[in-house]
């Protein structure tokens, strides 16, 4: 766990532009960034009170309207430590993102498609340690990932979703080894509850299934396709989850006796995946393969699980401490489709 990674009070005028370390948060700067957060915060009453108060339900509104589009993708695999949470106290201020827990070299993935702006100690940002990484995602959207034991990526490279970035560690002010994973939102410095901020975007930075819904679009769309052409709905594979593709999807939920939404998540998911090994061979392997690739295996989209497969299987398994025996089964799949 984090024993900084603080967001201290002062002025909010952050320059993502910039390598010089940054001032803080204002109070408002931080309540206007809580998104959907669990965190509560007292203020004294008046109007500065209500108008910091709407800014953090205009913020939620805005968190619960983003789309489920398969654009974001989880950072890593882990655990949430007793303490590690958006808002937890950290001396003058408030704990800046959220902690994911797992062994040093743990795989950390870009949570979204973006350019990589900052690579330093703590990222140029107040009060954080560590080896740090910063992806600007556009529109005034950057994830934060600290405590890095090591860079798979450098300065001003172009990174898509679900790209491994870094191994996770334990470098600078901590308890042991950890992602500090922070969301920002509208500008570098104001920071918003990652836990929340993702969920509206259809990921569970917890590790749970993801909800991916009708009009996504990119890699994970193709898995879904795929998946449905194994199970003999004759889709065109072109990663866009049209019309065509949500009604197949509805009727695959209907014979399932699940709730016809279109919606991908945690109660299709688990009946639309296979348990592939070695030897197999189909669009449900085209379907592997291409969740693999978003996670940088590099593999030939051939549908045939061979030696190559299996070998990055292993590897992912491996590399997220999942039990890497090659075999790809519901925990596999969750991962790779987070």
């Amino acid at each position: 766990m984090c024993r900084s990674c603080a967001a201290p009070t002062g002025p909010n005028d952050l320059s993502a532009g910039t390598g010089h370390p940054l001032p803080g948060l204002s109070r408002r700067g931080l309540l206007a960034g809580l998104g959907l957060g669990a965190l509560t915060v007292g203020l004294s009453a008046g109007a500065e009170a209500r108008a910091v108060a709407a800014e953090a339900l205009s913020a939620g509104a805005v968190a619960v309207a983003a789309a489920r589009n398969g654009a974001w993708a989880g950072p890593a695999q882990g655990r949430f430590p007793a303490g590690g949470h958006y808002g937890a106290p950290r001396g003058g201020g408030s704990h800046a993102g959220q902690d994911v827990s797992n062994s040093t070299g743990t795989a950390v993935y870009a949570a979204a498609a973006g350019t990589v702006i900052r690579r330093s100690w703590g990222g140029g940002l107040p009060g954080r340690t560590g080896n740090g990484l910063v992806i600007s995602h556009g529109g005034g959207q950057y994830t934060y990932y600290g405590h890095l034991s090591a860079y798979r990526v450098g300065l001003n490279a172009t990174v898509s979703a679900g790209q491994r970035i870094a191994d996770m560690g334990a470098t600078g002010n901590v308890t042991g080894p950890h992602l500090h994973f922070e969301t920002h939102t509208g500008a570098l410095g104001t920071t918003v509850n990652p836990v929340s901020f993702l969920a509206a975007r259809g990921v569970d930075l917890a590790g749970g299934w993801s909800r991916i819904d009708p009009g996504a679009s990119g890699a994970t769309v193709v898995v879904i396709q795929h998946l449905m052409n194994q199970r003999g709905y004759g889709l065109v594979v072109d990663g866009a989850y049209g019309s065509v593709s949500a009604d197949a999807v509805k009727r695959f939920q209907r014979s399932k006796g699940l709730v016809a939404d279109g919606q991908v998540g945690p109660a299709t998911w688990p009946v639309l995946v296979y348990t592939l090994r070695q030897g197999g061979s189909g669009s449900h392997v085209r379907a592997l393969q291409t969740a693999l690739n978003r996670r940088s295996a590099g593999l030939v989209v051939d549908g045939g699980f061979g030696s190559v497969t299996t070998s990055a299987v292993r590897t992912y398994q491996s590399v997220n401490r999942l039990v890497a025996d090659g075999e790809a089964g519901p925990v596999t799949w969750r991962a790779l489709t987070g």
